[in-house]
């Protein structure tokens, strides 16, 4: 039973991931917005993370590349972590949004380390996948 849940998980993870590095093409700019202005090639930063978001969830499904796929993704989302910290102080909109609600952009903080549970916890090698 927890193989299976951990599975869904997975698969839930890999799903909103591939949707998340999507974005990263549909709302480009808004991306790049929350990144500091003195970063250089900002939109070119963005299209490539989106890209790594969509190879890393495809990597996480297959089971032989799972392990290393894991690793990454939750360093990946330590590394990016600033990005959220920077957008929640600078009061810069989500991609897509206008106006920013700074309620939901310190929130969305606490969302990170969840995401980075998510998908360490989904994601654990079939040996210790009963535990």
């Amino acid at each position: 039973m927890i193989k299976t849940i951990r599975m869904i998980a997975l698969v839930l993870f890999a799903f909103f991931f591939v949707l998340a590095g999507i974005a990263h093409f549909a709302q480009g700019e808004g991306f790049a917005a929350m990144l500091p202005e003195w970063i250089p090639f900002r939109l070119g930063l963005i299209y490539v993370t989106g890209l790594l978001e969509i190879i890393l969830a495809i990597l996480l499904i297959w089971p032989s590349t799972r392990k290393r796929a894991r690793f990454w993704t939750v360093v990946y989302l330590i590394v990016i972590f600033p990005a959220n910290i920077y957008a929640a102080i600078a009061g810069i909109p989500a991609p897509g949004q206008q106006e920013a609600n700074q309620t939901l952009l310190w929130v969305r903080l606490f969302f990170q380390p969840l995401l980075i549970w998510w998908v360490y916890w989904a994601a654990k090698p079939k040996d210790s996948m009963t535990k």
